[in-house]
């Protein structure tokens, strides 16, 4: 592995930071989360116009920039310093590689370009707070229990004269209240041959009800949906096998979200040190106390290890889908165990991220003495990403403990 970036991979995270430092600053930041669809269309338009950043990692058969998992991590890491609500994660991140991956070549065709030039969003909708489980971050689950089923919940497909339609809610959907295409996970064959398909539901489709719901974090905008025998379009078609797609899209994810838990810690350690550096007390700046110091050098290394770790599960997330793509039959036991290799890589790696964005936001509130606890303040920002991230795919200690389970850590060695 060489740990040097590339110059287009410097140029991306310089331009992208000077582009959200001009306009994603905490007044902009605030003005977005408070409109409609939480976010500041202007500004994904102008990310896609100027940098590509919806179709970062597509290729560019469908008008995508064509780099690697890595890229858009570092992407990742760059509107997470400033807390960037953007589509990015629910449109790029957790929706484009399914469709790349499962649909067919009409499907991808249609809606790959409108997706990289910015004009189309997506939400990935999966029934009931399982979105981690659905990753394979949190478990592994084989038969898709996480998506009800029956009467257990969830969505349920059925067969219609002229396609399928969809009969269920879904909460929790990031981006589901505004996203122009839903990716929905539903359950279809009945009670006894029950499995998981994913299905495209179009924004303006028929017995489509969506609203947005109250979010710890306000700058990870979250939407519930209903669907009332909605039409829907099977994505690939029925021999795909939705739930080893959906495990792989895992790495993916959490190697970007470690990436932006991290750009999110590093930012606002910034902003504590500068704070100190400057703020008196009993004659002398509150940063000369060697508690102060002990505290900020003990964040600073945790911040520091997790990006190293960060890097790290984005450049094996990028590499893994390069090795799939190159692979043979008869390396089919080789790829399942790299796989799982590189699941415990990202879900340490995100584990190590919120973990040090919670320090980091936390030495910030309190650092920052009577200010940081006050509502106009943003270090509470960090403080509710972390733990909203928390909640959407960890917690963190399930995180580490499913990473010790795929690496069969507390197995019995045999004798």
């Amino acid at each position: 592995m060489d740990a040097r970036f590339t110059d287009e991979q410097d140029e991306i995270r310089r331009t992208l930071r000077e582009l959200l430092g001009k306009r994603c600053r905490p007044e902009e930041l605030r003005a977005a989360v408070d409109t409609p669809a939480g976010h500041d269309p202007a500004l994904w338009t102008t990310l896609a116009e100027q940098l590509g950043l919806p179709g970062l990692a597509l290729p560019e058969t469908y008008g995508g920039v064509g780099c690697t998992a890595t890229e858009l991590a570092l992407a990742c890491e760059e509107t997470g310093r400033t807390l960037a609500p953007t589509p990015l994660l629910a449109t790029a991140v957790l929706a484009a590689p399914l469709l790349l991956a499962l649909g067919t070549d009409a499907q991808r065709a249609e809606l790959l370009p409108r997706i990289a030039s910015g004009g189309l969003t997506a939400a990935l909708a999966v029934p009931g707070p399982a979105l981690a489980t659905a990753l394979a971050l949190t478990g592994h689950d084989r038969h898709g229990a996480w998506a009800g089923g029956g009467r257990a919940g969830g969505v349920q497909a059925r067969r219609a004269e002229d396609g399928w339609q969809l009969y269920g809610q879904v909460d929790q959907v990031l981006d589901g209240h505004s996203a122009r295409l839903l990716l929905v996970a539903a359950h279809t064959g009945g009670f006894a041959r029950s499995r998981v398909l994913l299905f495209l539901v179009r924004g303006d489709a028929t017995g489509l009800t969506r609203a947005r719901q109250t979010a710890l974090d306000a700058t990870r905008p979250q939407g519930r949906i209903q669907l009332r025998y909605s039409p829907a379009e099977l994505l690939g078609d029925e021999t795909v096998d939705t739930l080893p797609a959906l495990a792989r899209l895992g790495d993916t994810a959490a190697a970007c979200l470690a990436a932006e838990a991290v750009g999110a810690a590093g930012r606002v350690l910034e902003r504590t040190v500068e704070y100190v550096g400057q703020r008196e007390q009993f004659g002398r700046p509150v940063g000369s106390f060697q508690a102060v110091k002990h505290r900020l050098a003990d964040a600073y290394v945790q911040v520091q290890a997790a990006r190293s770790a960060a890097y790290y599960a984005a450049w094996a997330a990028a590499t893994e889908a390069t090795d799939r793509a190159m692979a043979t039959a008869t390396a089919a036991a080789r790829e399942e165990t790299a796989g799982a290799r590189e699941e415990t890589v990202g879900a340490l790696a995100l584990a190590q991220a919120l973990e040090a964005l919670r320090r980091a936001a936390a030495e910030g509130i309190q650092l920052h003495g009577g200010i940081g606890f006050t509502w106009e303040h943003e270090a509470h920002l960090y403080f509710k990403r972390a733990a909203g991230d928390e909640l959407l795919f960890g917690p963190v200690h399930r995180l580490r403990a499913h990473a010790a389970d795929a690496a069969h850590v507390f197995e019995e060695a045999g004798p």
